[in-house]
């Protein structure tokens, strides 16, 4: 087998194909497994020691060769095939145009309340969807008679003993607390389950925040402050502030958290139901009882919690009168933000 006939065979061979697919032929008929290159290379063995050297490298050199021409004659098609492509381009018709995607307003709320309380002092922690039974109403002082432990208000998951969505992000507290010692200073953002029916303003999953301070001598009017700079700084400057008792299991004392209306400032409207008032959050100072599944000495520790709903603050940050849009995906609505 002739070394310089199979390289002048090469060269006629690619010059005489215009196709990648005719290159792959080619590729296979000189460098495949069967290919003329390794015929030659099983030749070797056979020859005598002396000889096999000089002709062990001038079949190397024929196979870099080889490679080498097809390597070219590659970039040469595509720049042919690139090339008619090219003329085959209308540059008189429009663009597709591509859609810059933005943060949803859901997530654009959840960033803007936690930057507040970033800056406040307050870490950003997440924690699981999936909850134990303790961890959502346990550890947070909610009794077995409570009727949000009950099947009709929370979603257990049937092939788990004691185990269920989470009802509101609170449980991380539980899990916070037991792993770390006070000082803390939290904020939990997440999403939340109970099997409400879905209407203007009620969804079976929805988003919460949760907020929790602990340290010595903490107070009421600690939180009252830290309420007051948030409400300010998510709403308005001018808003006026007021808390209502109210009754949670996880607080003592408990306090429902009302805004003077953005829109009619408090005049009475039909946003605020003519009360000038808006509820925005619930919150309390920390249960002894709460302390105490944690391991926390309540003679030695204080702290207030407060739980937010996000689409309950972002409906009335930008006056939208049906939760159901933040999640219907239209365009329509969601460029507005």
């Amino acid at each position: 087998m002739d070394i310089n006939l199979i390289q002048e065979t090469i060269e006629d061979d690619l010059a005489n194909l215009n196709s990648i697919s005719d290159l792959e032929d080619v590729r296979i008929k000189y460098l495949g497994r069967k290919g003329l290159v390794a015929q030659l290379t099983s030749v070797i063995p056979t020859l005598a020691i002396q000889e096999r050297g000089v002709f062990g490298k001038k079949v190397n050199a024929l196979k870099n060769k080889i490679t080498t021409l097809i390597q070219e004659k590659e970039k040469s098609l595509k720049v042919q095939v690139d090339s008619s492509q090219t003329n085959d381009l209308d540059i008189g018709m429009p663009g597709i145009a591509r859609g810059l995607g933005t943060r949803h307003p859901i997530t654009q709320i959840i960033d803007e309340v936690c930057a507040i309380f970033t800056r406040m002092g307050f870490s950003v922690v997440a924690g699981p969807e999936i909850e134990t039974e303790y961890n959502n109403f346990t550890g947070l002082n909610i009794p077995l008679e409570h009727p949000s432990r009950d099947a009709f208000d929370t979603f257990y998951l049937k092939d788990y003993t004691k185990m269920l969505l989470r009802s509101h992000t609170s449980p991380v507290q539980v899990r916070v607390m037991k792993a770390r010692k006070p000082p803390l200073a939290i904020v939990v953002p997440g999403r939340v389950y109970r099997p409400d029916a879905v209407d203007a303003s009620h969804l079976f999953m929805f988003h919460q925040i949760e907020g929790f301070l602990v340290d010595k001598f903490i107070r009421f009017s600690d939180l009252k402050g830290i309420l007051g700079l948030f409400a300010k700084n998510i709403f308005d400057r001018d808003i006026k502030m007021r808390f209502r008792p109210h009754f949670f299991p996880f607080t003592e004392p408990s306090v429902e958290v009302d805004i003077s209306c953005i829109i009619c400032k408090g005049q009475g409207c039909s946003v605020c139901g003519r009360k000038g008032w808006l509820e925005i959050l619930g919150a309390g100072m920390i249960h002894p009882n709460v302390f105490k599944q944690v391991g926390y000495n309540p003679n030695k520790y204080t702290g207030f919690a407060f739980g937010m709903g996000i689409e309950r603050i972002a409906m009335l940050k930008y006056g939208i009168n049906d939760i159901r849009l933040f999640f219907e995906n239209d365009l329509r609505f969601l460029r507005q933000f």
